[in-house]
């Protein structure tokens, strides 16, 4: 197993709440991580018919079961009654971490939890390894190529399987079996339309009509779609920063995969050697650098605190980190190896608006040699150590 960041915040929600929930998306290594944090608690999985039908016939008996010793409840969505007979067992005693209850279905799992256990529940958002983990357990990669192209599901790495073949089975066997489940999504040609053409929009600001005249539907199905790839965690929107300097500004969100491997699968994308030359590397690399930002942000239990600005003159930061100060800290990310001047031109545009310190402006880019600039700080992709610090 490869040891996750998230094991130790995992461990103090546990004993500050009755109970935790582990949401992420499919494959993220939820089940591996409770487990392992968790190895004396009965484990039950609902997606077993014999045991999801106990569940949905006999809440109550089912639950009596581990009234004492706790459970550990994998894909709990699907039976969401049980959230209701949770309440009375959590109430009813004052220890702490009794139940891990884990899913792949963040909407599901947060409208119950709202609903019947709220301030009951600690939360931990789990996604695919982090480049840190990876090289934590020897599988650093030469490149950013590498992890463009093969992604950060564990399954890759701890049974070594072929990238292509791994994303191959998870959009069949997982997002479209899931997805379709949730909404009966009947026609899925259609629906493997709609993935490629997020996929090839990834690092975009979001145009619903564009997609939907590609695809041959609403915009209505299409933001439909967009949420149900949002709450199984295979896209994450970012939202426009709401700072306007008295500029008119664009509005709508930027959508990103969580794992890039996945995008340049679904964008038709064979081997590392297309990363390298293909149109949408750059967007792949911004991926990447969301995606790790937003890792460290979740295994420590923290909401998503990342945007995007953009001007109606074109002028854009591609991610703005709200640090909860007066002045957020913008990130602009590019995806070459030899640091350009034009690199630092809204970095500069920004802090000339806003009043911030070049000290707490960064460039994030495709090399390795980190460097203070006049308008701000480069970081190499591979240590984001200066940007955490904002985090």
């Amino acid at each position: 197993m490869i040891k996750r960041e998230a094991e130790e915040k995992l461990k103090q929600l546990a004993e500050g709440f009755p109970a935790v929930s582990v949401t992420g998306p499919r494959q993220s290594g939820k089940t591996t991580l409770v487990k392992a944090v968790f190895p004396d608690k009965p484990y039950v999985l609902l997606e077993e018919p014999d045991t999801r039908a106990y569940a949905l016939e006999d809440p109550r008996s089912f639950l009596k079961q581990y009234e004492n010793t706790g459970a550990i409840i994998d894909e709990i969505q699907h039976v969401p009654e049980l959230f209701s007979y949770l309440q009375g067992i959590l109430d009813s005693s004052s220890e702490n971490g009794r139940f891990i209850l884990s899913g792949s279905q963040n909407f599901l799992l947060s409208e119950k939890i709202s609903q019947s256990l709220a301030g009951r529940v600690g939360i931990l958002k789990l996604l695919p390894l982090s480049m840190s983990e990876l090289k934590a357990e020897g599988f650093g990669l030469k490149t950013y190529e590498d992890y463009l192209f093969n992604g950060f599901f564990p399954r890759i790495y701890d049974s070594k399987i072929n990238a292509q073949d791994y994303y191959s089975s998870y959009v069949q066997t997982y997002i479209e079996r899931d997805l379709r489940e949730l909404k009966q999504i009947k026609n899925l040609s259609t629906f493997q339309d709609f993935l490629k053409m997020c996929a090839n929009r990834n690092g975009q600001i979001i145009n619903f009509t564009s997609i939907g005249n590609d695809c041959g539907i609403s915009d209505n199905t299409v933001r439909e779609w967009i949420s149900l790839l949002c709450a199984s965690f295979i896209i994450i929107l970012t939202r426009a920063h709401h700072k306007n300097f008295n500029k008119r500004l664009t509005k709508m969100p930027k959508l990103y995969f969580t794992d890039p491997g996945l995008a340049a699968y679904l964008a038709g994308i064979q081997d590392i050697d297309q990363v390298k030359f293909h149109p949408m590397k750059g967007g792949l690399f911004e991926s990447l650098i969301i995606s790790e930002m937003l890792k460290y942000r979740f295994n420590r239990s923290k909401e998503n605190n990342l945007y995007y600005w953009r001007d109606k003159s074109g002028h854009e930061i591609d991610c703005i980190i709200d640090t909860g100060e007066e002045n957020p800290v913008p990130v602009e990310i590019k995806a070459g190896r030899t640091v350009n001047d034009d690199y630092f031109k809204n970095i500069s545009y920004w802090n000339n608006l806003s009043g911030n310190e070049p000290e707490r402006s960064f460039v994030v880019y495709g090399g390795d040699s980190p460097q203070n600039r006049k308008a701000g700080r480069v970081v190499s992709y591979d240590d984001l150590s200066q940007v955490i610090e904002f985090l």
